[in-house]
């Protein structure tokens, strides 16, 4: 069920003096409303609060059906009936009309109007005639082009709004029968159209699709209509030949609730066929199309009778703009509006369904209402239903997804917005009797109420022959009597600020610290705002900057609510407090702070906000460490004294699992300001006897910003002793951590880069846990650093076990930097031929030299001898061992170093190699 709140949406009201009752009526642009009655339609001025006064009044062609008004070409349109024919007939410069008896032009559609009369045309009211070959059913005005279109049985006719050029002074308003829709199988009865977006409405059918110009995917674009697929079309004839056949008297066949999204839609089985009609030399407006929504009902069958009551209405498309620009002297340009988002309502009695149709097609909200609808009418910022006494007024989310389409910086930390997903409230139901019609325009409504007599069904049908198709209505006997009274209201709404202020105050009597009812109407407050800036055309002089400041303020009671919330919308805190334009201090200043124990209390949203105000630190100019100035100003934010120990407050604890870098950079701060002990710091980050990530990140970052008062072999012990424990015991870090070893490289002098032939011994060995490789590479590098004491680390190398290739690469090159190069070469001889030469490559320079052919070589030339698996990573290592030797020897020497039992044929092109080098004296 949706909440109601009991607001007051509703201001004044005052009845519309017109004197026969409405068949039909409907706002004309921002100042006029129009009622058709009998063969007469009326233009009643309407301004503000001021009284509704007569403007004018015509005659029509007969009696009106359907009206619209369009405010781009400022015309009125009518379907109008005489002698059971229906006309189509747009009213033009109506409002030249000065008396009932004025002179009117009437016209053909696309007739030339010559020189002579254009004076009169330009002077006085012209009707245009828009003759069609089958009757019109209902018509659309588009809000943006003012492009016309109209329903038939089976199809839809596209009248463009065009103008007849006469001089440069003055243009002739006019129409072209540009396109006809072709839809086998539909009997619209109600169509809406805005810029190429077309929603036509059966009975219990909702179809969308968007008109496209231009050639579609590069093809050529012919002047004949565009088809549908062929197969779902004989699908869908042979599915009603085969409904035809089975229905009878006694029976109906009713179609299975559907509904099909986007190009799912393509497969609703109704055929769509697009037939241009335009000047085949003019530029085809629209060529081809594209499917967005197919909605089917099924009907309640439940009572037996298939009335009235399950029949769709009050189609409508609701577009947003985008906000226009000004000049420079304030004042609003003047240009065509420009579609940003695009919304579809439809209902039926007893639930209302919105969906948003631009980028994705979406359905945004399902409307429940609490007795059966009759109209209803959707704004940006609501959607008012009539039922037969009520009028309700529902809140929408058209602005929350409008604003999603408009700023993409929505949603993150630096804007947000009441989800769509909402749950969407009544804020209003208010008693009128008979409501039969309604219609909005500006800050009004219409509402036509009649009290109808009893009706009284003339005989009780059996209930087999009510079901019956072709015998479903039921007829009504009404008593003579005479005719009620009826009366045609304008309520205005109320400001959008007046109810605003009224929303926030009903706001506090939900205010009980973390309820979730506040937030919501707080939520419906800030949306109706926004709303209302969306639509800045509406807007009165003044009204902008109140709303501004309007929307400021609610985005602080947002803030101060989600800043109360533990839960996983906390962080909402953060953009609605950035947007109400408040400082920190400002926003600490009204938090409602709270003692506990003796212990300060925050919540998450609040910390949150702390968190990430002070590492953005709005001052750019700002450098690194002085981001955490606010800790070190005020230590009592992160360390608190419990029991003589120093332990970690909320907002620790909250920074420690989601910002942890800024907590090891704020505690590092303190410790560099002498605020905290490194003991102190060390058992900060410590849980109980374990040494976590965290500390071990600390620790790294001691090292990188070369504290003085650190001890470094002792930083050092402390690394490597929990380095080689996590990979004795292949011990995956309990977080990830802060610093890659290429950061601690490039950030630290006491990381050294890793020997080139490290790199080839590990990767003998793959090492699925990246964890444990970057462990391995940090201690690999402080091995490798200038800094580092070699003799202290060995022995605590024990746990680390040279049968693996980590304990292998550790421990050789501990011994490489305590210079034992023989006894690394025979380990890796034996271990990692591979990584043999690259090791003396980059050991075996200068004085070491000379172990090339002194130790490598005879080595290598003995366990070719020797044979097995390695014999060819033997042999291409000798190779490579003779190049270098060949090169650094004179022959003689070289010829000394050779085993006396070699094959001269393998050594003969390296003896030769030498000799050319340095000839033999």
């Amino acid at each position: 069920m949706v909440q109601l709140y009991n607001l007051h949406p509703f201001g004044s009201q005052q009845v519309v003096p017109c004197k026969l009752e409405p068949d039909r009526f409907c706002g004309g642009g921002r100042d006029a409303l129009f009622v058709a009655a009998g063969c007469k339609v009326e233009a009643f001025a309407v301004a503000g609060q001021e009284l509704c006064q007569p403007r004018c009044a015509f005659s029509t062609l007969g009696r009106v059906l359907r009206l619209a008004y369009s405010e781009a070409g400022d015309y009125l349109v009518a379907i109008e009936e005489k002698n059971k024919a229906t006309f189509l007939r747009a009213y033009v410069n109506w409002r030249n009309k000065r008396t009932e008896n004025s002179r009117v032009c009437i016209r053909m559609i696309g007739h030339n109007v010559e020189g002579p009369f254009s004076k009169a045309f330009r002077d006085q009211m012209y009707i245009i005639e828009m003759p069609l070959s089958e009757a019109p059913l209902c018509i659309s005005c588009c809000p943006v082009k003012g492009d016309l279109l109209v329903g038939c049985t089976n199809k839809l006719v596209l009248f463009s709004l065009k103008y007849q050029i006469i001089n440069e002074e003055f243009s002739l308003l006019d129409f072209e029968r540009s396109l006809i829709i072709h839809i086998d199988n539909i009997t619209p009865v109600e169509v809406s159209f805005c810029v190429g977006y077309v929603a036509v409405m059966s009975d219990l059918e909702v179809l969308i699709v968007k008109l496209e110009s231009g050639p579609k995917n590069g093809e050529r674009v012919h002047h004949h209509p565009h088809k549908t697929n062929n197969r779902i079309r004989r699908t869908e004839e042979g599915i009603s030949n085969e409904i035809s056949q089975l229905e009878s008297d006694d029976f109906v066949i009713c179609q299975k609730p559907l509904e099909l999204l986007g190009e799912k839609s393509e497969q609703s089985g109704l055929s769509v066929t697009l037939e241009s009609t335009g000047l085949a030399d003019e530029k085809r407006k629209y060529s081809h199309f594209q499917h967005l929504l197919y909605r089917r009902f099924a009907p309640d069958i439940s009572s037996y009778v298939l009335s009235d009551d399950i029949k769709l209405h009050s189609l409508q498309l609701l577009p947003i703009y985008q906000t226009g620009s000004l000049t420079s002297d304030g004042k609003n340009l003047s240009q065509e509006k420009e579609l940003l988002s695009l919304f579809c309502f439809f209902s039926l009695p007893h639930v209302g369904y919105l969906y948003m149709v631009v980028k994705s097609v979406e359905l945004m909200s399902v409307y429940q209402y609490p007795e059966k609808s009759q109209q209803a009418v959707l704004t940006p910022q609501f959607l008012h239903v009539i039922t037969s006494n009520n009028l309700q007024c529902f809140t929408v989310r058209c602005s929350a997804a409008a604003a999603r389409e408009e700023d993409p910086y929505m949603d993150t930390t630096l804007k947000a917005c009441p989800p769509v997903s909402m749950d969407v409230c009544a804020l209003r139901i208010q008693l009128f009797i008979g409501l039969k019609a309604i219609c909005h325009f500006k800050n009004h409504i219409i509402l036509l109420t009649k009290a109808e007599p009893e009706a009284i069904p003339e005989r009780r049908q059996s209930p087999k022959r009510l079901l019956s198709r072709k015998d479903t209505s039921v007829k009504i006997k009404i008593p003579p009597v005479a005719e009620a009274g009826w009366n045609l209201y304008i309520v205005n709404t109320i400001s959008p600020v007046q109810l605003y202020k009224e929303m926030v105050d009903y706001s506090n009597t939900y205010k009980t610290v973390k309820t979730q009812s506040c937030i919501h109407l707080l939520s419906e407050a800030h949306l109706l705002v926004r709303a209302a800036l969306m639509d800045a055309s509406q807007l009165e002089p003044g009204e902008k900057a109140e709303l501004l400041e309007a929307f400021k303020e609610s985005c602080g009671h947002l803030g101060d609510c989600y800043s109360r919330l533990d839960s996983q919308h906390s962080h909402l805190t953060l953009p609605y407090y950035k947007m109400s334009g408040l400082s920190m201090a400002e926003v600490l200043a009204r938090t409602d702070w709270t003692v506990e124990d003796g212990l300060q209390k925050y919540e998450r949203g609040l910390i949150f906000y702390i968190n990430h105000s002070l590492y953005e630190n709005l001052d750019e100019e700002l450098n690194e460490m002085k981001l955490v100035c606010g800790f070190i100003l005020e230590p009592r934010l992160l360390i608190q004294q419990r029991k003589g120990q120093i332990v970690p407050t909320e907002l620790a604890l909250h920074l420690k699992e989601t910002q942890p870098g800024l907590l090891v950079a704020s505690v590092l701060g303190l410790q560099k300001n002498n605020k905290i002990g490194i003991e102190e710091a060390d058992s900060f980050f410590k849980d109980e006897d374990t040494i976590p990530q965290l500390l071990v990140d600390f620790w790294e970052a001691q090292l990188v910003a070369c504290l003085p008062d650190v001890v470094l072999q002792e930083l050092f012990f402390k690394l490597t002793s929990q380095y080689i424990w996590r990979l004795s015991k292949r011990q995956p870090p309990d977080t990830t951590p802060l610093r890659t070893s290429e950061d601690l490289i490039n950030a630290c002098s006491h990381y050294g880069l890793i020997y080139p032939w490290v790199h080839v011994v590990i990767s003998s060995d793959s090492l699925a846990d990246k964890n444990y490789t970057e462990d391995l590479s940090k201690l690999q590098s402080l091995i490798c650093g200038p800094s580092f004491d070699i003799a202290s680390i060995i022995p605590f190398l024990e746990p680390l076990s040279e049968d693996t290739i980590a304990g292998l690469s550790v421990h050789v090159l501990c011994r490489t930097r305590l210079k034992e190069y023989e006894q690394c070469i025979d380990i890796l001889l034996e271990r990692c031929p591979e990584a043999v030469i690259p090791y003396a490559n980059h050991e075996l320079k200068e004085e070491n030299r000379t172990l090339w052919w002194k130790k490598l070589l005879p080595e290598l030339c003995q366990r070719i001898k020797c044979g097995g698996e390695k014999y060819q990573l033997y042999l291409s290592s000798l190779k490579e061992t003779l190049s270098i030797v060949a090169v650094e020897l004179e022959l003689k020497d070289f010829m000394n170093v050779l085993p006396e039992d070699g094959t001269a044929t393998f050594f003969l092109p390296y003896l030769l190699y030498c000799s050319r080098k340095k000839p033999l004296t």
